[in-house]
Protein backbone atom coordinates (compact mmCIF):
# COMPACT_ATOMS: atom_id res chain seq x y z
CA UNK A 1 0.00 0.00 0.00
CA UNK A 2 1.65 3.00 -0.72
CA UNK A 3 1.56 5.27 2.14
CA UNK A 4 0.77 8.89 1.56
CA UNK A 5 1.51 10.20 5.02
CA UNK A 6 4.74 12.32 5.08
CA UNK A 7 4.54 16.43 6.43
CA UNK A 8 4.04 19.45 4.54
CA UNK A 9 7.38 21.49 3.43
CA UNK A 10 8.76 22.34 6.77
CA UNK A 11 6.97 25.49 8.10
CA UNK A 12 6.70 27.37 11.48
CA UNK A 13 5.03 25.69 14.30
CA UNK A 14 2.81 28.48 15.10
CA UNK A 15 0.45 26.66 18.40
CA UNK A 16 -2.56 26.98 16.40
CA UNK A 17 -4.59 25.26 18.92
CA UNK A 18 -3.88 24.20 22.71
CA UNK A 19 -5.45 22.51 25.21
CA UNK A 20 -4.58 23.70 28.88
CA UNK A 21 -4.76 20.97 31.86
CA UNK A 22 -7.90 19.88 30.16
CA UNK A 23 -9.95 17.56 32.15
CA UNK A 24 -13.60 15.76 31.12
CA UNK A 25 -15.26 13.68 33.77
CA UNK A 26 -19.18 12.56 33.37
CA UNK A 27 -20.18 11.16 36.96
CA UNK A 28 -17.40 8.93 38.33
CA UNK A 29 -15.97 7.92 34.84
CA UNK A 30 -13.03 10.00 33.68
CA UNK A 31 -12.23 10.52 29.95
CA UNK A 32 -9.55 12.89 30.12
CA UNK A 33 -7.35 13.69 32.98
CA UNK A 34 -5.35 17.33 32.66
CA UNK A 35 -4.43 16.73 29.27
CA UNK A 36 -1.75 19.26 27.60
CA UNK A 37 -1.77 19.13 24.00
CA UNK A 38 -0.70 21.46 20.93
CA UNK A 39 -1.88 21.62 17.03
CA UNK A 40 0.29 23.48 14.76
CA UNK A 41 0.48 24.62 11.71
CA UNK A 42 0.47 22.62 8.67
CA UNK A 43 -0.40 19.37 9.83
CA UNK A 44 -2.74 16.74 9.67
CA UNK A 45 -3.59 14.94 13.03
CA UNK A 46 -5.16 11.71 13.14
CA UNK A 47 -7.07 11.16 16.67
CA UNK A 48 -7.50 7.48 17.53
CA UNK A 49 -8.52 5.64 20.65
CA UNK A 50 -10.25 2.56 21.83
CA UNK A 51 -14.15 3.01 21.66
CA UNK A 52 -15.39 4.78 24.53
CA UNK A 53 -12.13 6.37 24.85
CA UNK A 54 -14.05 10.02 24.06
CA UNK A 55 -12.52 10.76 20.39
CA UNK A 56 -15.74 12.53 19.31
CA UNK A 57 -15.59 13.91 23.22
CA UNK A 58 -12.28 15.46 22.68
CA UNK A 59 -13.54 16.80 18.70
CA UNK A 60 -16.73 18.77 21.03
CA UNK A 61 -13.89 20.57 23.61
CA UNK A 62 -12.00 21.15 20.80
CA UNK A 63 -14.59 22.93 18.91
CA UNK A 64 -15.94 24.68 21.87
CA UNK A 65 -19.62 22.52 21.93
CA UNK A 66 -18.43 21.38 25.15
CA UNK A 67 -16.95 22.85 28.14
CA UNK A 68 -14.55 21.00 29.51
CA UNK A 69 -14.98 20.58 33.71
CA UNK A 70 -11.49 21.97 34.10
CA UNK A 71 -8.58 23.57 32.02
CA UNK A 72 -9.51 25.40 28.39
CA UNK A 73 -8.87 25.42 24.96
CA UNK A 74 -7.05 28.38 22.82
CA UNK A 75 -7.26 29.61 19.81
CA UNK A 76 -4.55 31.38 18.34
CA UNK A 77 -5.98 35.13 17.55
CA UNK A 78 -7.71 35.90 14.61
CA UNK A 79 -7.82 32.30 13.13
CA UNK A 80 -11.04 30.53 12.01
CA UNK A 81 -12.06 27.38 12.82
CA UNK A 82 -14.32 24.82 11.28
CA UNK A 83 -16.27 21.97 12.33
CA UNK A 84 -17.51 19.06 9.99
CA UNK A 85 -21.31 19.19 11.13
CA UNK A 86 -22.63 15.95 12.80
CA UNK A 87 -26.46 16.82 12.27
CA UNK A 88 -27.31 16.03 8.60
CA UNK A 89 -30.63 17.86 8.61
CA UNK A 90 -29.23 21.04 10.61
CA UNK A 91 -29.43 22.96 7.17
CA UNK A 92 -32.39 22.12 5.74
CA UNK A 93 -34.18 25.74 5.84
CA UNK A 94 -31.24 26.63 3.35
CA UNK A 95 -30.33 26.58 0.08
CA UNK A 96 -27.67 23.94 -0.79
CA UNK A 97 -25.07 26.92 -2.07
CA UNK A 98 -26.04 29.15 0.71
CA UNK A 99 -25.30 26.49 3.42
CA UNK A 100 -21.63 25.87 2.07
CA UNK A 101 -21.14 29.56 2.22
CA UNK A 102 -22.46 29.61 6.01
CA UNK A 103 -19.46 28.01 6.35
CA UNK A 104 -17.55 30.63 7.14
CA UNK A 105 -19.80 32.54 9.22
CA UNK A 106 -18.27 36.03 9.08
CA UNK A 107 -17.91 36.25 4.96
CA UNK A 108 -21.31 35.18 5.27
CA UNK A 109 -22.68 37.80 7.48
CA UNK A 110 -20.81 40.47 5.77
CA UNK A 111 -22.62 39.41 2.52
CA UNK A 112 -25.68 39.28 3.81
CA UNK A 113 -25.51 42.65 5.30
CA UNK A 114 -24.56 44.03 1.80
CA UNK A 115 -27.59 42.54 0.48
CA UNK A 116 -29.92 43.18 2.45
CA UNK A 117 -28.84 47.28 2.08
CA UNK A 118 -28.60 46.90 -2.10
CA UNK A 119 -32.76 45.94 -1.68
CA UNK A 120 -33.46 48.76 0.54
CA UNK A 121 -36.14 51.49 -1.82
CA UNK A 122 -34.70 53.99 0.02
CA UNK A 123 -31.28 53.59 -0.36
CA UNK A 124 -29.08 56.63 1.90
CA UNK A 125 -26.03 58.19 1.77
CA UNK A 126 -25.22 56.51 5.29
CA UNK A 127 -26.49 53.19 3.59
CA UNK A 128 -23.70 54.05 0.82
CA UNK A 129 -20.88 54.62 3.16
CA UNK A 130 -21.87 51.44 5.06
CA UNK A 131 -21.57 49.24 1.93
CA UNK A 132 -18.80 51.14 1.09
CA UNK A 133 -16.75 49.40 3.99
CA UNK A 134 -18.45 46.41 3.80
CA UNK A 135 -17.39 46.08 0.09
CA UNK A 136 -13.40 46.50 1.45
CA UNK A 137 -14.26 43.98 3.95
CA UNK A 138 -15.70 41.40 1.47
CA UNK A 139 -12.96 41.71 -0.75
CA UNK A 140 -10.23 41.32 1.41
CA UNK A 141 -12.20 38.32 2.26
CA UNK A 142 -12.13 37.15 -1.11
CA UNK A 143 -15.79 37.33 -0.87
CA UNK A 144 -16.14 38.07 -4.73
CA UNK A 145 -15.11 34.77 -5.50
CA UNK A 146 -16.99 32.90 -3.01
CA UNK A 147 -20.32 31.41 -5.24
CA UNK A 148 -17.88 30.12 -7.76
CA UNK A 149 -15.52 28.70 -4.65
CA UNK A 150 -18.56 27.17 -3.04
CA UNK A 151 -19.85 25.70 -6.33
CA UNK A 152 -16.42 24.09 -7.11
CA UNK A 153 -16.37 22.42 -3.95
CA UNK A 154 -19.80 20.86 -4.33
CA UNK A 155 -18.82 19.44 -7.76
CA UNK A 156 -16.11 18.19 -6.41
CA UNK A 157 -17.81 16.36 -3.97
CA UNK A 158 -20.39 15.19 -6.44
CA UNK A 159 -23.11 17.63 -6.25
CA UNK A 160 -24.25 18.04 -9.34
CA UNK A 161 -24.53 21.87 -10.60
CA UNK A 162 -28.39 21.33 -10.98
CA UNK A 163 -28.99 20.71 -7.24
CA UNK A 164 -26.85 23.98 -6.31
CA UNK A 165 -29.87 26.40 -5.96
CA UNK A 166 -32.31 24.03 -4.46
CA UNK A 167 -32.95 23.31 -1.33
CA UNK A 168 -31.14 21.06 1.39
CA UNK A 169 -34.24 19.36 2.70
CA UNK A 170 -34.53 18.19 -0.91
CA UNK A 171 -31.06 15.96 -0.79
CA UNK A 172 -30.96 12.73 0.31
CA UNK A 173 -29.23 11.60 3.39
CA UNK A 174 -25.60 11.23 1.47
CA UNK A 175 -26.22 13.96 -0.25
CA UNK A 176 -26.08 16.11 2.83
CA UNK A 177 -23.10 14.79 3.77
CA UNK A 178 -21.68 15.96 1.15
CA UNK A 179 -22.46 19.36 1.25
CA UNK A 180 -21.75 19.25 4.80
CA UNK A 181 -18.26 18.85 3.94
CA UNK A 182 -18.59 21.62 1.41
CA UNK A 183 -19.25 23.58 3.91
CA UNK A 184 -16.75 22.76 6.87
CA UNK A 185 -13.68 22.96 3.87
CA UNK A 186 -14.81 26.33 2.03
CA UNK A 187 -13.09 29.51 2.40
CA UNK A 188 -9.48 27.26 4.08
CA UNK A 189 -10.36 27.47 7.82
CA UNK A 190 -7.21 27.57 10.12
CA UNK A 191 -8.81 24.67 12.03
CA UNK A 192 -10.36 21.96 10.25
CA UNK A 193 -12.23 19.48 12.58
CA UNK A 194 -13.83 16.15 11.37
CA UNK A 195 -15.09 13.45 12.80
CA UNK A 196 -15.86 9.96 10.24
CA UNK A 197 -15.62 12.45 7.22
CA UNK A 198 -15.29 9.64 4.94
CA UNK A 199 -18.55 8.34 5.90
CA UNK A 200 -21.10 7.93 3.02
CA UNK A 201 -18.64 9.05 0.51
CA UNK A 202 -17.88 6.59 -2.08
CA UNK A 203 -14.03 5.59 -3.42
CA UNK A 204 -14.03 8.57 -5.91
CA UNK A 205 -14.76 11.30 -3.05
CA UNK A 206 -13.10 9.37 -0.61
CA UNK A 207 -10.00 9.97 -2.75
CA UNK A 208 -10.47 13.35 -3.32
CA UNK A 209 -10.47 14.68 -0.30
CA UNK A 210 -7.02 12.80 0.65
CA UNK A 211 -5.07 14.52 -1.90
CA UNK A 212 -6.86 17.56 -0.51
CA UNK A 213 -6.12 17.41 2.57
CA UNK A 214 -2.52 16.14 1.82
CA UNK A 215 -2.38 19.48 0.57
CA UNK A 216 -3.73 21.38 3.17
CA UNK A 217 -1.53 23.95 4.65
CA UNK A 218 -3.26 24.68 8.13
CA UNK A 219 -4.12 22.40 10.72
CA UNK A 220 -6.46 19.25 10.41
CA UNK A 221 -7.49 17.51 13.55
CA UNK A 222 -9.78 14.44 12.09
CA UNK A 223 -11.53 11.41 13.61
CA UNK A 224 -11.70 8.27 11.23
CA UNK A 225 -11.87 4.44 11.10
CA UNK A 226 -10.39 4.45 7.93
CA UNK A 227 -6.90 3.51 7.85
CA UNK A 228 -6.08 4.41 3.42
CA UNK A 229 -7.48 7.73 4.66
CA UNK A 230 -5.65 8.16 8.21
CA UNK A 231 -2.47 6.68 6.66
CA UNK A 232 -2.85 9.20 3.02
CA UNK A 233 -3.68 12.26 5.15
CA UNK A 234 -2.07 12.17 8.70
CA UNK A 235 1.73 13.89 9.57
CA UNK A 236 1.04 12.85 13.02
CA UNK A 237 -1.38 10.48 15.22
CA UNK A 238 -2.64 11.56 18.56
CA UNK A 239 -3.77 8.83 20.63
CA UNK A 240 -5.93 8.90 23.76
CA UNK A 241 -5.10 5.91 26.41
CA UNK A 242 -5.55 6.35 30.50
CA UNK A 243 -7.06 9.53 30.14
CA UNK A 244 -3.75 11.28 27.88
CA UNK A 245 -3.38 12.59 24.34
CA UNK A 246 0.09 11.90 22.84
CA UNK A 247 0.83 12.88 19.30
CA UNK A 248 3.62 10.57 17.46
CA UNK A 249 4.98 11.86 13.97
CA UNK A 250 3.88 9.53 11.30
CA UNK A 251 0.58 8.15 10.02
CA UNK A 252 -1.41 5.03 11.58
CA UNK A 253 0.27 2.04 9.72
CA UNK A 254 3.70 3.64 11.42
CA UNK A 255 2.01 3.85 14.67
CA UNK A 256 0.21 0.48 14.96
CA UNK A 257 3.44 -1.26 13.59
CA UNK A 258 6.08 0.27 15.47
CA UNK A 259 3.75 0.16 19.00
CA UNK A 260 3.56 -4.10 18.00
CA UNK A 261 7.07 -3.52 17.94
CA UNK A 262 7.75 -2.15 21.29
CA UNK A 263 4.67 -4.61 22.81
CA UNK A 264 7.14 -7.42 21.85
CA UNK A 265 10.24 -5.79 22.57
CA UNK A 266 8.57 -4.79 26.69
CA UNK A 267 7.64 -9.09 26.78
CA UNK A 268 11.53 -9.47 26.11
CA UNK A 269 13.14 -9.45 29.24
CA UNK A 270 16.13 -10.99 28.63
CA UNK A 271 16.59 -8.26 25.67
CA UNK A 272 19.57 -5.98 26.01
CA UNK A 273 18.89 -2.52 25.47
CA UNK A 274 21.27 -1.91 22.86
CA UNK A 275 19.45 -4.88 20.55
CA UNK A 276 16.57 -3.56 20.97
CA UNK A 277 17.26 0.06 19.80
CA UNK A 278 19.43 -1.86 16.71
CA UNK A 279 15.56 -3.12 16.35
CA UNK A 280 13.77 -0.13 16.35
CA UNK A 281 16.26 1.68 14.70
CA UNK A 282 16.26 -0.72 11.30
CA UNK A 283 12.36 -0.99 11.26
CA UNK A 284 12.45 3.23 11.37
CA UNK A 285 14.77 3.25 8.07
CA UNK A 286 12.91 0.46 6.71
CA UNK A 287 9.51 1.92 6.74
CA UNK A 288 10.64 5.30 5.91
CA UNK A 289 12.78 3.60 2.65
CA UNK A 290 8.99 2.48 1.86
CA UNK A 291 7.36 5.59 2.40
CA UNK A 292 9.61 7.79 0.47
CA UNK A 293 8.99 5.48 -2.96
CA UNK A 294 5.91 6.70 -2.75
CA UNK A 295 4.00 8.95 -5.46
CA UNK A 296 2.78 11.03 -3.17
CA UNK A 297 5.45 11.42 -0.69
CA UNK A 298 7.96 13.80 -3.09
CA UNK A 299 6.43 17.33 -0.91
CA UNK A 300 6.92 15.36 2.43
CA UNK A 301 10.00 13.46 3.00
CA UNK A 302 11.47 15.66 5.58
CA UNK A 303 9.09 13.87 7.94
CA UNK A 304 11.61 11.05 7.85
CA UNK A 305 13.99 12.80 10.38
CA UNK A 306 10.63 13.58 13.02
CA UNK A 307 10.69 9.81 13.40
CA UNK A 308 11.78 9.48 16.84
CA UNK A 309 12.76 6.05 18.37
CA UNK A 310 11.77 7.55 21.80
CA UNK A 311 8.66 8.12 21.15
CA UNK A 312 7.66 4.40 20.30
CA UNK A 313 5.68 3.34 23.35
CA UNK A 314 3.71 -0.19 23.51
CA UNK A 315 -0.01 0.57 23.39
CA UNK A 316 -2.76 -0.40 25.93
CA UNK A 317 -4.76 -1.88 23.05
CA UNK A 318 -6.77 -5.28 23.34
CA UNK A 319 -6.84 -6.96 19.91
CA UNK A 320 -9.31 -9.45 19.48
CA UNK A 321 -8.10 -12.78 18.22
CA UNK A 322 -10.31 -13.51 15.00
CA UNK A 323 -9.39 -16.80 13.42
CA UNK A 324 -11.65 -18.08 10.88
CA UNK A 325 -11.05 -22.28 9.95
CA UNK A 326 -13.02 -24.18 7.75
CA UNK A 327 -14.49 -27.64 8.75
CA UNK A 328 -13.68 -29.05 5.45
CA UNK A 329 -11.99 -27.40 2.28
CA UNK A 330 -14.18 -26.99 -0.65
CA UNK A 331 -14.57 -28.96 -3.75
CA UNK A 332 -13.88 -26.83 -7.39
CA UNK A 333 -17.41 -26.01 -7.99
CA UNK A 334 -17.84 -23.36 -5.57
CA UNK A 335 -20.34 -20.71 -6.54
CA UNK A 336 -22.45 -20.16 -10.30
CA UNK A 337 -24.65 -17.35 -11.01
CA UNK A 338 -26.34 -16.86 -14.88
CA UNK A 339 -27.71 -14.26 -15.78
CA UNK A 340 -28.62 -12.45 -12.94
CA UNK A 341 -30.61 -9.09 -12.79
CA UNK A 342 -32.56 -7.20 -10.22
CA UNK A 343 -34.55 -3.73 -9.76
CA UNK A 344 -36.38 -1.98 -7.25
CA UNK A 345 -39.09 0.03 -7.78
CA UNK A 346 -38.94 0.60 -11.63
CA UNK A 347 -34.83 1.15 -10.92
CA UNK A 348 -32.51 -1.52 -12.30
CA UNK A 349 -29.54 -2.07 -9.79
CA UNK A 350 -27.89 -5.02 -11.94
CA UNK A 351 -28.32 -6.69 -14.89
CA UNK A 352 -26.86 -9.93 -16.87
CA UNK A 353 -24.31 -10.93 -13.92
CA UNK A 354 -22.36 -14.19 -15.32
CA UNK A 355 -19.99 -15.10 -12.10
CA UNK A 356 -18.26 -18.76 -11.62
CA UNK A 357 -16.59 -18.35 -8.09
CA UNK A 358 -13.11 -20.44 -8.14
CA UNK A 359 -11.61 -22.05 -4.83
CA UNK A 360 -9.66 -19.34 -3.03
CA UNK A 361 -11.31 -16.38 -4.63
CA UNK A 362 -11.44 -13.38 -1.95
CA UNK A 363 -13.73 -11.06 -4.46
CA UNK A 364 -14.55 -7.61 -3.30
CA UNK A 365 -17.74 -6.45 -4.93
CA UNK A 366 -19.14 -3.07 -5.16
CA UNK A 367 -21.09 -0.62 -7.27
CA UNK A 368 -21.80 2.79 -6.73
CA UNK A 369 -25.42 2.36 -5.80
CA UNK A 370 -25.37 0.11 -2.39
CA UNK A 371 -28.46 -1.32 -2.97
CA UNK A 372 -27.06 -3.66 -5.38
CA UNK A 373 -24.30 -5.06 -3.17
CA UNK A 374 -26.74 -5.97 -0.45
CA UNK A 375 -29.72 -7.03 -3.05
CA UNK A 376 -26.86 -9.41 -4.51
CA UNK A 377 -25.96 -10.81 -1.53
CA UNK A 378 -29.22 -11.53 -0.04
CA UNK A 379 -30.32 -12.95 -3.61
CA UNK A 380 -26.85 -15.20 -3.48
CA UNK A 381 -28.10 -16.60 0.19
CA UNK A 382 -31.80 -16.93 -0.74
CA UNK A 383 -33.16 -14.35 1.02
CA UNK A 384 -34.49 -12.19 -2.14
CA UNK A 385 -35.52 -13.97 -5.27
CA UNK A 386 -33.73 -12.21 -8.84
CA UNK A 387 -35.87 -10.68 -11.69
CA UNK A 388 -34.29 -13.37 -13.49
CA UNK A 389 -31.28 -15.73 -13.25
CA UNK A 390 -30.08 -18.63 -11.26
CA UNK A 391 -27.57 -19.56 -8.45
CA UNK A 392 -26.21 -22.48 -7.58
CA UNK A 393 -24.04 -23.37 -5.01
CA UNK A 394 -21.55 -26.36 -5.31
CA UNK A 395 -22.33 -29.23 -2.82
CA UNK A 396 -19.23 -28.62 -0.34
CA UNK A 397 -19.84 -25.27 0.12
CA UNK A 398 -20.25 -24.18 3.55
CA UNK A 399 -20.90 -20.33 4.00
CA UNK A 400 -21.28 -17.75 6.43
CA UNK A 401 -22.67 -14.72 5.93
CA UNK A 402 -22.90 -11.14 7.52
CA UNK A 403 -25.62 -9.29 6.28
CA UNK A 404 -25.74 -5.41 6.50
CA UNK A 405 -28.36 -5.26 8.79
CA UNK A 406 -28.37 -7.69 11.61
CA UNK A 407 -30.58 -6.43 14.07
CA UNK A 408 -33.13 -9.13 13.51
CA UNK A 409 -30.33 -11.59 15.12
CA UNK A 410 -30.73 -9.47 18.63
CA UNK A 411 -34.36 -8.91 19.14
CA UNK A 412 -34.13 -11.41 21.97
CA UNK A 413 -33.09 -10.76 25.90
CA UNK A 414 -30.85 -13.73 26.31
CA UNK A 415 -27.19 -13.47 27.55
CA UNK A 416 -24.26 -13.60 25.24
CA UNK A 417 -23.64 -17.05 26.00
CA UNK A 418 -27.02 -18.80 25.49
CA UNK A 419 -27.02 -16.17 22.33
CA UNK A 420 -23.82 -17.93 20.70
CA UNK A 421 -25.07 -21.51 21.79
CA UNK A 422 -27.92 -21.68 19.31
CA UNK A 423 -25.27 -22.11 16.48
CA UNK A 424 -23.55 -25.21 18.28
CA UNK A 425 -23.02 -28.62 16.69
CA UNK A 426 -21.52 -30.52 19.00
CA UNK A 427 -22.19 -31.21 22.94
CA UNK A 428 -18.73 -29.88 23.47
CA UNK A 429 -19.61 -26.76 21.40
CA UNK A 430 -22.83 -26.52 23.40
CA UNK A 431 -20.82 -26.15 27.11
CA UNK A 432 -20.57 -22.66 28.61
CA UNK A 433 -16.66 -23.15 28.86
CA UNK A 434 -15.90 -23.78 24.84
CA UNK A 435 -18.68 -20.79 24.36
CA UNK A 436 -17.10 -18.20 26.83
CA UNK A 437 -13.95 -18.86 24.81
CA UNK A 438 -14.96 -17.40 21.67
CA UNK A 439 -16.72 -14.48 23.30
CA UNK A 440 -13.52 -14.13 25.21
CA UNK A 441 -11.67 -13.98 21.75
CA UNK A 442 -14.05 -10.73 20.64
CA UNK A 443 -13.37 -9.32 24.34
CA UNK A 444 -16.81 -10.76 25.78
CA UNK A 445 -15.06 -11.37 28.74
CA UNK A 446 -16.12 -12.11 32.39
CA UNK A 447 -19.49 -10.29 33.02
CA UNK A 448 -19.61 -9.24 29.59
CA UNK A 449 -20.50 -12.67 28.36
CA UNK A 450 -23.84 -12.45 30.45
CA UNK A 451 -25.09 -9.07 28.92
CA UNK A 452 -28.28 -9.21 27.05
CA UNK A 453 -28.05 -9.62 23.17
CA UNK A 454 -30.81 -6.78 22.79
CA UNK A 455 -28.83 -3.71 24.75
CA UNK A 456 -25.75 -4.46 22.55
CA UNK A 457 -23.91 -1.55 20.87
CA UNK A 458 -23.64 -1.85 17.37
CA UNK A 459 -19.81 -2.62 17.64
CA UNK A 460 -20.60 -5.24 20.15
CA UNK A 461 -23.11 -6.82 17.79
CA UNK A 462 -20.81 -7.34 14.81
CA UNK A 463 -18.33 -9.05 17.36
CA UNK A 464 -20.81 -11.61 18.41
CA UNK A 465 -21.78 -11.66 14.41
CA UNK A 466 -18.21 -12.55 14.10
CA UNK A 467 -18.22 -15.03 16.76
CA UNK A 468 -21.45 -16.89 15.35
CA UNK A 469 -19.15 -17.01 11.82
CA UNK A 470 -16.01 -18.80 13.32
CA UNK A 471 -18.37 -21.28 15.32
CA UNK A 472 -19.66 -22.25 11.44
CA UNK A 473 -15.90 -23.14 10.31
CA UNK A 474 -17.72 -21.80 7.34
CA UNK A 475 -15.19 -22.62 4.17
CA UNK A 476 -17.38 -19.84 1.92
CA UNK A 477 -17.39 -16.34 3.69
CA UNK A 478 -19.55 -13.69 2.76
CA UNK A 479 -19.65 -10.09 4.40
CA UNK A 480 -21.88 -7.05 3.57
CA UNK A 481 -19.88 -4.08 5.09
CA UNK A 482 -18.41 -6.03 7.69
CA UNK A 483 -16.48 -2.94 9.15
CA UNK A 484 -19.36 -0.81 10.05
CA UNK A 485 -19.53 0.47 13.95
CA UNK A 486 -16.15 -1.14 14.57
CA UNK A 487 -13.19 -0.06 16.22
CA UNK A 488 -9.81 0.70 14.46
CA UNK A 489 -8.37 -2.42 16.36
CA UNK A 490 -11.33 -4.82 15.39
CA UNK A 491 -11.06 -3.45 12.01
CA UNK A 492 -7.18 -4.27 12.09
CA UNK A 493 -7.72 -7.82 13.53
CA UNK A 494 -9.96 -8.72 11.14
CA UNK A 495 -8.54 -7.32 8.11
CA UNK A 496 -5.35 -9.44 9.55
CA UNK A 497 -7.32 -12.82 9.93
CA UNK A 498 -9.33 -12.17 6.06
CA UNK A 499 -5.85 -12.10 4.76
CA UNK A 500 -4.74 -15.27 6.22
CA UNK A 501 -8.19 -16.63 5.43
CA UNK A 502 -7.54 -19.99 3.27
CA UNK A 503 -11.21 -20.16 1.76
CA UNK A 504 -13.39 -17.81 -0.32
CA UNK A 505 -14.60 -15.04 0.23
CA UNK A 506 -17.29 -12.33 -1.00
CA UNK A 507 -17.07 -9.27 0.78
CA UNK A 508 -18.80 -5.54 0.33
CA UNK A 509 -16.38 -2.85 1.75
CA UNK A 510 -15.83 0.77 1.85
CA UNK A 511 -12.44 0.52 4.19
CA UNK A 512 -10.16 1.02 1.20
CA UNK A 513 -7.33 -1.07 3.35
CA UNK A 514 -10.06 -3.88 3.34
CA UNK A 515 -10.53 -3.95 -0.02
CA UNK A 516 -6.78 -3.49 -1.23
CA UNK A 517 -5.18 -5.99 1.17
CA UNK A 518 -7.73 -8.87 1.40
CA UNK A 519 -8.77 -8.74 -2.48
CA UNK A 520 -7.73 -10.89 -5.22
CA UNK A 521 -10.67 -10.12 -7.70
CA UNK A 522 -12.76 -6.96 -8.44
CA UNK A 523 -16.91 -7.28 -9.13
CA UNK A 524 -18.69 -4.71 -9.45
CA UNK A 525 -22.53 -4.16 -10.26
CA UNK A 526 -23.54 -2.04 -12.75
CA UNK A 527 -27.25 -1.59 -14.14
CA UNK A 528 -25.81 -2.70 -17.65
CA UNK A 529 -23.84 -5.68 -16.52
CA UNK A 530 -20.98 -7.03 -14.07
CA UNK A 531 -16.99 -5.97 -14.61
CA UNK A 532 -15.02 -9.09 -13.31
CA UNK A 533 -11.40 -8.76 -12.91
CA UNK A 534 -8.53 -10.61 -11.20
CA UNK A 535 -6.93 -7.76 -9.67
CA UNK A 536 -6.11 -5.42 -6.93
CA UNK A 537 -8.74 -2.98 -5.66
CA UNK A 538 -6.09 0.09 -6.70
CA UNK A 539 -4.78 -1.71 -10.00
CA UNK A 540 -8.95 -1.78 -10.99
CA UNK A 541 -9.26 1.70 -9.77
CA UNK A 542 -6.48 2.75 -11.76
CA UNK A 543 -6.95 1.21 -14.81
CA UNK A 544 -7.77 3.55 -18.18
CA UNK A 545 -9.25 1.02 -19.50
CA UNK A 546 -11.69 -0.03 -16.53
CA UNK A 547 -12.65 3.45 -16.23
CA UNK A 548 -13.65 3.72 -19.82
CA UNK A 549 -15.69 0.95 -19.36
CA UNK A 550 -17.25 2.03 -16.20
CA UNK A 551 -18.47 5.14 -17.32
CA UNK A 552 -20.46 3.14 -20.65
CA UNK A 553 -21.88 0.50 -18.15
CA UNK A 554 -23.12 3.56 -15.79
CA UNK A 555 -24.13 5.56 -17.98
Amino acid sequence: MALQWFCLLLRKNYQMLTANNVSVQFGKRILFDEVNITFTAGNCYGIIGANGAGKSTFLKVLSGVLEPNSGNIQLEPGKRLSVLEQNHNACDAFPVLETVLRGNAELFRVKSEMEAIYAKEDFSDTDGERVGALQLEFEEMNGWNADSEAATLLSNLGIPESLHYGQMSDLDGKQKVRVLLAQALFGTPDVLIMDEPTNDLDYETINWLEAFLAQYEHTVIVVSHDRHFLDAVCTHISDIDFGKINHYSGNYTFWYESSQLAARQRAQQNKKAEEKKKELQEFIARFSANVAKSKQATSRKKMIEKLNIEEIRPSSRRYPALIFEQERQAGDQILNVESLSYAMEGEQLFSKVNINLAKGDKVIVFSKDSRAVTAFFEIINQQLKPDTGKVDWGVTTQTAYLPLNHDDYFSDAMNLVDWLRQWAKTDEEREEVYLRGFLGKMLFSGEEALKGSNVLSGGEKVRCMLSRMMMTRANVLMLDEPTNHLDLETITAFNNSLKNFKGTLLCATHDHAFAQTVGNRILELTPQGAIDRYTTFDDYMQDPKVKDLREKMYA
